[in-house]
């Protein structure tokens, strides 16, 4: 079935009356399809290497051919994908050229959430949300120490904000992580597209030099699947986190003081998942994603779990054997990429999807109660439950797809889910999770 055709978008070249501010943020749609510069095809592909500066986005104006300086700023940058097709955009953030997995993120809000989530490396993030920017950003939501994915792809650009958290724009914000963005391009359109193709790959470039068809050429010779990208995002040693969730925002009452020693493999672990854990009582170690199991099952942990990360749980074959040596000898609990590696550790195998499920309104249901939970998920792969060994329950499914969203062994004593239940969507319905992995290592003392 072919692809829908695309937009591609451009500015009004019209004299503006209005102040340089309110020009800048106007554009007009151009009502053609996206030029090609060859047909798509599989085959391998190639790491591209970014290649940065920083450069501004809405705040500057364009000098055109006629010597005018213009109070918007013009299309300088492009998205080729491996489809063929190409979009002019406006930069923001860094410069350079850089390749990735082109995905869509559903979510109304939570943008830095997504740029912090170590999950995304390797990817473009799409967000369907056309207006980004407007609550700017704060040293309080970042969910790591640094931005891992590969550029931000959305379609207006908020040219102030208003949260009284706020201490820089997005702009600023990308601008010193070294992160390429673009505005001003129809996320609709290549939505559809995703939507109907799958996942993507794809080129960002504000180099002019650079030919299209030398931008197809790198997005067709560019690989993700079977490629380890835990490694990039994991710690270089073991620390303590004790970091609880900041009292302004603690909505469970009536905590535990008894308190579990808890190992965290770090995958590309999120902040949230430890101060929540903290929250439920856990003293927490985390260990870097190749950390010896002997190592860890020496600590006499009450508990291990294993993190959320980016990229194909079947290209980490060391992380599937750590899983392996230490499930059944205490409990553990995993989520996302933790979930996958229980679920091939088990014997079972996992799949990637044709474009994951990326947003914070997944509905999913507890097959065990019948309770829907509105859900944060960021995953392209999944379980496959027909491959799993008897004995192992599949405790909730995501109801868009029905995809299998988690896992219960009681005989194993482990527990995994295909979703983020420190997120806080619903706002807290599936936060519930943390107090069954307590209560699994209450059991496991007694």
């Amino acid at each position: 079935m072919a692809a829908p055709p695309a937009t591609a978008s451009a500015p009004s070249l019209r004299p503006s009356a209005a102040s340089p501010r309110a020009a800048a943020a106007r554009s007009v749609a151009v009502p053609s399809g996206p030029r090609t510069v060859g047909p798509r095809r599989d085959g391998g592909r190639f790491l591209g290497v970014r290649a940065a500066k920083a450069v501004s986005g809405v705040q500057s104006g364009t000098v055109v051919d006629d010597g005018v300086q213009r109070p918007w700023k013009l299309s300088d940058a492009r998205l080729v994908l491996e489809d063929g097709s190409v979009w002019k955009a406006k930069s923001f953030g860094a410069s350079g050229t850089q390749v990735g997995e082109v995905v869509f993120n559903t979510s109304l809000t939570g943008y830095q959430e997504i740029l912090t989530d170590p999950s995304y490396a390797g990817q473009f993030v799409l967000m369907t949300n056309p207006h980004i920017g407007n609550t700017g950003v704060n040293p309080d939501d970042e969910e790591s120490n640094r931005c891992f994915l590969a550029g931000l792809i959305i379609r207006n650009l908020s040219i102030c904000t208003s949260n009284w958290r706020c201490t820089k724009t997005l702009e600023e914000y990308l601008m010193k992580r070294n992160i390429m963005g673009i505005y001003d391009v129809d996320t609709r359109a290549i939505t559809r597209r995703l939507r109907e193709d799958g996942s993507l790959i794809g080129v960002l470039s504000t180099d002019q030099s650079r030919t299209d068809d030398e931008l197809l050429e790198m997005a067709k010779n560019w690989k993700i699947v079977g490629v380890d990208l835990i490694s990039g995002v994991t710690c270089d040693a073991p620390y303590e986190w004790s970091d609880k969730t900041d009292s302004e925002w603690e909505f469970k009452k009536g905590q535990s003081t008894e308190s579990f020693h808890v190992v965290a493999y770090d995958f590309g672990i999120k902040h949230n998942i430890l101060r929540r854990l903290t929250s439920y009582g856990c003293k927490i170690t985390v260990v870097p994603a190749n950390w010896p199991a002997s190592e860890v099952l020496n600590l006499k942990p009450d508990g291990v779990f294993f993190s959320n990360g980016p990229g194909d749980p079947a290209a980490v074959p060391y992380a599937v054997k750590t899983v392996q040596e230490i499930i059944g000898k205490v409990p553990v609990f995993g989520i996302c990429m933790g979930h996958q590696l229980i679920g091939q550790a088990l014997g079972g195998k996992t799949f990637k999807m044709k474009f994951g499920h990326h947003g914070g309104n997944h509905p999913v249901c507890d097959l065990r109660s019948g309770r829907v939970d509105i859900s944060a998920q960021n995953h392209n792969y999944a379980v496959d439950p027909e491959s799993l060994p008897e004995g192992v329950k599949v405790t909730h499914i995501n109801l868009n797809d029905n995809s299998c969203a988690g896992l219960q062994y009681p005989k194993m004593k482990l527990l995994s889910l295909q979703y983020h239940p420190e997120s806080s969507p619903g706002p807290h319905d599936s936060d519930l999770a943390f107090g069954e992995f307590i209560e699994m290592m209450k059991n496991n003392r007694l």
